[in-house]
C-alpha cells in the first residue's frame, strides 16, 4: 500500500490507535558500535540491566542518531488534529515523549523517566530528577571510557525501606507496574470509545517480545470493529492473521524508515 493511501486513511479516520514496538529502541543499530555493545553487556552482567535503556540513549546522543525520535515526531505532526492514542513497548523514553500529549500515551514497559525501589517494596515510582540524570551521565561517561561497572546507589535510596532506587522499566528485576497503570486506565477508557467508529490501527515495528501488550490486542480490536483498518509495518513479521486479512495491510519495511517516507 502506498504512503498516500495511508495518509488518506488517517484523514478519513475518526480515531487512530498507534502501537510503537521494539524497533524504536534502536538496539540493533547501537549493537553495531563495539563500545555501546560492550557497555550494555557489562551492565547486564553486573545486574544493572535496568540502566540499559538510559545507556542506549546516552550512546545514541553521542552518535548523534535521533532517527527514531525524528520519525515519531513526524507521526505526531500527521496526527496533530486527530483523536489518537499511542501504546509503546519501547523503553526509549525520548521516543515516547516525542509521540505527543502525555494523556494520550502509555508505556507498559517503562523507560527512563521514573525510578522505583529495587525491591519493589510497595512505594510508588517517582520522577527521575536532574541530579539523578547527572549522576547517570557521569557513570556512563566512565563506562564509555572502559571503566568497570562499580557504583553505589546511582538514583538514591527508597524513602520507604532504604533500599537502592533503580529505573522503573521492564528490565528491573522487580519491575513496579504502578508506574504506568494510571495511563493504562486512560487507554482502556479511550479504547471503549472506538467501537463502531472509523478506526485506523497503526502497528509500527512491533515484534514478538511482548505480543500480549500490542500485537494480539490490536488484532482483536481490528477484528471486532467492523469499521477498522489495520496497518502493520515490520521488517520481518508483517503478515496479518486470516481474521483481518481483508481489512488491513502488512508492509515489509523498517517502521522508522517507513515513517520517514510517510
Amino acid at each position: 500500500m502506498e504512503s498516500g493511501d495511508i495518509l488518506e486513511r488517517i484523514r478519513q479516520a475518526d480515531m487512530v490507535l498507534v502501537g510503537l514496538g521494539e524497533e524504536f529502541d534502536t538496539e540493533k543499530l547501537l549493537q553495531q558500535d563495539e563500545v555501546c555493545r560492550q557497555g550494555s553487556e557489562a551492565l547486564g552482567r553486573a545486574a544493572y540491566g535496568w540502566a540499559i535503556p538510559a545507556w542506549n540513549a546516552y550512546c545514541a546522543a553521542r552518535k548523534g542518531e535521533d532517527g527514531a525520535v525524528r520519525a515519531v515526531k513526524r507521526l505526531r505532526d500527521i496526527l496533530e488534529n486527530k483523536n489518537y492514542f499511542v501504546v509503546s513497548v519501547s523503553t526509549n523514553s525520548a521516543v515516547v515523549q516525542a509521540a505527543g500529549r502525555e494523556d494520550r500515551v502509555v508505556s507498559p514497559c517503562g523507560g527512563t523517566v521514573k525510578k522505583q525501589c529495587v525491591k519493589n517494596c510497595g512505594s510508588e515510582p517517582v520522577a527521575v530528577s536532574d541530579d539523578d540524570r547527572e549522576k547517570l551521565n557521569d557513570f556512563f561517561e566512565g563506562l564509555y571510557q572502559g571503566k568497570s561497572v562499580e557504583a553505589g546507589p546511582l538514583l538514591g535510596k527508597c524513602p520507604s525501606c532504604g533500599c537502592e532506587m533503580v529505573l522503573n522499566n521492564i528490565l528491573a528485576e522487580n519491575y513496579n507496574e504502578k508506574g504506568y497503570l494510571d495511563d493504562w486506565q486512560k487507554y482502556m477508557k479511550w479504547l471503549q470509545g472506538t467501537l463502531n467508529r472509523k478506526l485506523l490501527v497503526l502497528e509500527l515495528g512491533v515484534g514478538m517480545k511482548y505480543p500480549s501488550v500490542i500485537r494480539w490486542p490490536f488484532e482483536k480490536v481490528a477484528a471486532y470493529n467492523q469499521k477498522a483498518f489495520f496497518c502493520r509495518v515490520n521488517e520481518k513479521i508483517y503478515q496479518l492473521p486470516q481474521e483481518i486479512s481483508t481489512k488491513g495491510c502488512g508492509i515489509s519495511q523498517n517502521a522508522i524508515a517507513w515513517l520517514g517516507e510517510l
